[in-house]
């Protein structure tokens, strides 16, 4: 009898019509497939049996998540899953129909047989703990939206100090050539917003989005700002609260648990959203980008940090991603960049700058991936198996992505201009980049605001 894996191969290639790029490990120890491809381990005939059920990412991503399939020893996930994107992204795969027609056809009957054979048939199988069942509620309506950061958010701060390291910054560092570290690196990205806001001590800042509170303590400890941050994840608000108290800075800063809906106590000098919009939901994006003009002082500056997807082909329907939806960001949107300048133009913004930043993405979720898997025993102790492995496929996933120009990051400086049509920006990007220069304590010398006086 023929080795298991060359059964599965030549029955998955019958069935593709086309040779597979990758070798597969099968439970019996054999392996098939082209000489030298990364190669995938079944890890037991569950395995299988998801692909039959769910078969493309879905089913991948929960034979994975679940430990029935594995990436094989000697093998690198980024390379298994290069190979499987850019095989699943082929025309002749893309168009290809796994329906009863096709699986009732010979090629179809000859790898039914196998699975048969070899004990993949059954019930389907539940979907690992880890996968979101259905999301309660209207889409984007507040206690729904705080379901689905919950999901995402809430798994523990231990475990995320574990993945992003001591900045506890979510979002791409920026890595410029005196940056020797990740955490070089997020501090830069954090200076590289105060500057684009024009950030002065008196200044009034929003941070709507604000995770642990680093940019909230960035600005404050070196701008000399005082600062509101919003989030709705529980736990997120809960150490932000304590870091800037630890900081002694609790009489200029302030953390809500609260959702960007619910902010009355405007204007503010300045407001930033980092990472934070993709949540928001294209039906509620009007909402967003209305909501922060109106409690935006005129003259006051926009830094909106969004990730953003490539456009759709002319006819082609937009695909989201199953495992992303199920397994991380639950009703999560992203948009084409152009969408979202389109949008905050309507809203009354003026855009005045876009930076894409979509290399520095990649290289920061392959930091946290190495910092994952550096600490991969203490995750598996926090979270479970499980979501570890949910986090090390999204994380090395959406390198790739950002990599291959699949999605970007944009960061959108926008201003609320006065009646008169003041923007209150230098004459050049030059100038508006420019560091302030430091007085002891690292609050800017030059106190002087210029065409920005604070609204307090």
């Amino acid at each position: 009898m023929a080795k298991l894996a060359g059964q599965l191969v030549e029955a998955l290639e019958g069935l593709l019509g086309v040779p597979v790029p990758l070798r597969l490990q099968a439970w019996d120890g054999s392996v098939a497939g082209p000489p030298g491809a990364p190669t995938l381990a079944l890890r037991n005939r569950k395995a299988l049996r998801r692909l039959l059920w769910q078969p493309g990412e879905l089913g991948l991503a929960r034979a994975y998540v679940a430990g029935d399939l594995d990436v094989a020893p000697g093998s690198d996930l980024y390379e298994v899953l290069s190979v499987v994107g850019r095989f699943s992204e082929r025309p002749d795969i893309r168009a290809l129909d796994l329906g009863p027609r096709r699986l009732l056809g010979p090629d179809g009957r000859r790898a039914l047989a196998v699975a048969l054979r070899v004990g993949a048939l059954g019930p389907e199988p539940v979907p690992p703990p880890e996968e979101v069942g259905r999301v309660r509620g209207r889409l984007h309506s507040r206690s729904r939206d705080r379901a689905a950061i919950s999901h995402h958010y809430d798994v523990g701060n231990d475990f995320y100090g574990l993945v992003l390291g001591s900045s506890m910054v979510y979002s791409c560092a920026y890595w410029t050539p005196e940056a020797k570290s990740l955490e070089d690196a997020q501090e830069a990205k954090l200076d590289l917003i105060c500057r684009k806001l024009g950030l002065r001590p008196g200044m009034r800042l929003l941070d709507v989005g604000c995770g642990w509170g680093s940019l909230l303590l960035h600005a404050a400890r070196h701008y000399g700002v005082t600062a509101v941050g919003v989030s709705i994840s529980t736990e997120q608000v809960a150490l932000a609260r304590r870091r800037i108290e630890e900081a002694g800075l609790s009489d200029r800063v302030e953390v809500r648990l609260q959702d960007y809906r619910e902010i009355a106590d405007g204007p503010f000098d300045a407001i930033s959203s980092v990472g934070m919009a993709e949540h928001v939901g294209s039906e509620q994006y009007r909402v967003y980008a209305e909501g922060l003009h109106a409690l935006l002082a005129p003259g006051g500056r926009l830094l909106n940090h969004q990730i953003a997807r490539r456009p759709d082909h002319p006819g082609e329907p937009h695909r989201t991603s199953p495992f992303i939806d199920r397994f991380v960001f639950p009703d999560g949107e992203l948009s084409p960049v152009g969408s979202t300048v389109a949008a905050l133009e309507e809203a009354g913004f003026e855009v005045r700058d876009v930076e894409a930043l979509r290399e520095h993405y990649g290289l920061t979720l392959r930091e946290w991936v190495a910092n994952l898997e550096a600490h991969w025993t203490e995750a598996v102790g926090l979270v479970g198996r499980g979501r570890a492995r949910v986090w090390r496929l999204y994380m090395a996933a959406s390198a790739l992505a950002f990599e291959q120009n699949r999605i970007g990051v944009n960061q959108v400086l926008a201003v609320r201009s006065t009646e008169e049509g003041a923007a209150g920006l230098p004459q050049t990007r030059e100038e508006w980049l420019r560091r302030p220069s430091r007085r002891p304590g690292g609050v800017p010398a030059d106190t002087d605001l210029g065409d920005r006086p604070s609204v307090r």
